[in-house]
């Protein structure tokens, strides 16, 4: 069996069983996944379940599968689109710098002035890496 790469998971088939679980209010099984996609086979949507459990993006319970909530901690929703939290942060450092270099600039470049855009600059540069990283998670 090949190897799957962390950002082959969510392609495909395997995308289509994680929307139609995340979207269902109650646990789902695998012949609700079957069903509910068209899929051919039981088989072949427990193959894409397994691959979605191994990434920890679906846990197993009683009654059936659910989404691993503690996924999306970290997460914020804006619309259908799920944006990594440090999204937020990287904009709020973005305006702060913004707002500094424009409408806060003053005559005279004092040293307080410069640290303040200084700061406000790396937040936003790490910011924009943690949110470009956790953008490529898998999940």
């Amino acid at each position: 069996m090949s190897e799957t790469k962390p950002d082959d998971i969510l392609e495909g088939t395997t995308r289509r069983v994680f929307r139609y679980v995340y979207r269902q209010h109650d646990p789902v099984g695998i012949h609700d996944i079957q069903r509910g996609l068209g899929l051919s086979s039981p088989s072949l949507a427990h193959y894409h379940v397994s691959k979605l459990m191994k990434a920890g993006l679906l846990k197993e319970e009683s009654e059936g599968y659910t989404v691993n909530k503690t996924v999306f901690e970290n997460m914020i929703r804006f619309k259908k689109t799920a944006l990594p939290l440090q999204a937020a942060y990287a904009v709020f450092f973005l305006a702060a710098v913004i707002l500094l270099l424009t409408v806060m600039r003053p005559n005279f470049l004092f040293s307080s002035y410069v640290f303040g855009v200084v700061v406000a600059g790396a937040g936003f540069v790490i910011s924009a890496f943690e949110t470009y990283k956790a953008a490529r998670a898998p999940y």
